[in-house]
């Protein structure tokens, strides 16, 4: 049990991750928007890709431990209206920019996977740019963008980890690993289930995305064993 609390170990640890686990899922979502939307791009005009692609790229090396301060630092400058910028919001964005650059880059390669016969199909049919994007391209992309949706998922659950840790985010699983490792010495057994916990939240994350896989997949022809 919590000291001070009749709350189980594994309830506390349960709750966590819970809210770990949502607020991964809003960085996923807003990783993966800006990742496609900036693949979109990048595709359909090539000096974007040649301006954009190596910025994307390197921004990449920026070590996460130096960054979460800093973004912590800024968003608590910002508000909106009402809304005051939190540590919540900036754990959340730091799950976003480790999850938009392997979809962006995924995404990227999957809307160039188009044949030139299958563009000059849609050439000859008069089809716009946006309707090949829709009709041709995305479709042909799905193979691709699966796999970028997997490593995503699971770069926004280990950001948003790595950045409670690293913000002291309260009510999450980074938290709760920075309280229990204090006690590793006297309950080492906390840690343990406070790590079990973050694997956890990676496997749902994983299930998710393997829900969104059928989905995608659903239409396309199955291998046959022979």
């Amino acid at each position: 049990e919590v000291r001070g609390s009749d709350t189980p170990v594994w309830m506390t640890v349960l709750i966590a991750a819970l809210y770990t686990l949502l607020i991964a899922f809003g960085g996923f979502i807003i990783g993966v928007s800006v990742g496609l939307l900036l693949a979109i791009i990048m595709q359909r005009f090539a000096f974007m890709e040649r301006g954009l692609l190596p910025f994307v790229i390197a921004s990449q090396t920026v070590p996460l431990i130096a960054l979460a301060p800093l973004i912590v630092g800024i968003g608590n400058r910002i508000s909106f209206g009402p809304i005051q910028w939190n540590t919540t919001y900036s754990v959340m964005f730091i799950a976003a920019y480790l999850a938009f650059f392997p979809l962006s880059v995924g995404a990227l390669r999957g809307l160039k996977a188009a044949t030139p016969t299958q563009l000059e199909l849609m050439r000859s049919y008069a089809a716009s740019p946006r309707a090949t994007l829709w009709k041709l391209r995305f479709p042909a992309s799905v193979p691709y963008l699966v796999p970028a949706l997997k490593v995503s998922a699971a770069a926004a659950v280990v950001g948003t980890v790595v950045a409670q840790i690293s913000t002291g985010d309260r009510g999450g699983i980074g938290r709760l690993i920075i309280e229990y490792a204090r006690e590793a010495s006297a309950q080492p057994a906390k840690v343990y289930i406070a790590v079990i916990g973050a694997i956890i939240v990676g496997l749902i994350a994983a299930g998710l995305v393997a829900l969104i896989d059928l989905y995608l997949t659903r239409n396309l022809p199955k291998e046959r064993l022979t």
